[in-house]
């Protein structure tokens, strides 16, 4: 068993063969005539490596790859039961909606998350009823038609859907950016450090009121608006030296009140 890893017993993955769409079809010809469960058998092997692959990106929503693979394996050969040759579709687009939809099942009923017994009913039938739907049409029914079918609000629908999804880790990668991972951690807000900028802000708001109106006007001016010391000395008709100094000493009566 590995977190990570599937062990098959008696098999090695590297050298399993995968099948060409004809002998794909023939073998699909011998099983459903005859009942040859030696083609059966064939069709299961050769589309194993479909499985491996398809439970690759939910490595990170189980502690045990197996359990998922052998969940992934029992839609394989569902799809395998139902699979109808007279369809123009090639087996991989039929088979990976409905071996999906077992690995999903089965993180669903493996949740950590409590979701009301009322609202897993109907996400069942709504994923019953998609089924039923991709295995005639072979494509994903719209949101309308399944509320019509069902006679179920569309909202309802969603909601049960939604809160069926298997919960993301804070590690989940969400994106890179210039090849550095971003996880969804990243993306969430730092509240202590909002408090800090909170309180820093106060207390400069303190030792503001600190000032005389003459030192608080340059620095608000200065270091808010932007303007130059030149521009400070012609509105308040004094020279630049006086606003040099000024600013220091107000900068030094706010930096020894903020210690």
């Amino acid at each position: 068993m590995s977190k990570y890893k599937v062990d098959i017993s008696g098999i090695q993955t590297s050298q399993i063969k995968v099948l060409k769409p004809k002998e794909m079809r023939l073998l699909f010809e011998k099983y459903q005539r005859d009942g040859d469960e030696k083609a059966k058998e064939d069709l299961v092997l050769g589309n194993m490596k479909l499985v491996l692959s398809l439970i690759q990106k939910y490595h990170q929503r189980t502690d045990n790859m197996d359990d998922l693979f052998q969940v992934g394996m029992i839609g394989l050969m569902k799809s395998i039961e139902h699979f109808d040759l007279n369809q123009n579709v090639q087996f991989s687009t039929y088979a990976v909606p409905m071996i999906i939809g077992e690995i999903k099942r089965y993180l669903r009923d493996n949740s950590y998350i409590h979701i009301s017994r009322s609202l897993r009913d109907i996400a069942y039938k709504v994923l019953q009823e998609k089924e039923n739907y991709i295995a005639i049409h072979h494509q994903e029914p719209s949101l309308s038609y399944l509320s019509k079918k069902m006679d179920i609000a569309e909202s309802e629908i969603v909601e049960a859907i939604q809160s069926m999804q298997p919960a993301c880790s804070i590690f989940d990668e969400v994106k890179s950016n210039e090849g550095s991972k971003l996880c969804l951690i990243d993306q969430i807000p730092n509240k202590k450090d909002d408090m800090m900028e909170v309180n820093h802000y106060m207390d400069l708001h303190k030792a503001l009121s600190s000032l005389n109106d003459k030192e608080k006007y340059i620095i608000l001016h200065r270091y808010y608006e932007g303007k130059t010391q030149v521009e400070l000395a012609d509105e308040l008709l004094i020279s630049q030296a006086q606003i040099s100094r000024i600013e220091k000493q107000a900068l030094k009566q706010l930096h020894k009140y903020m210690k």
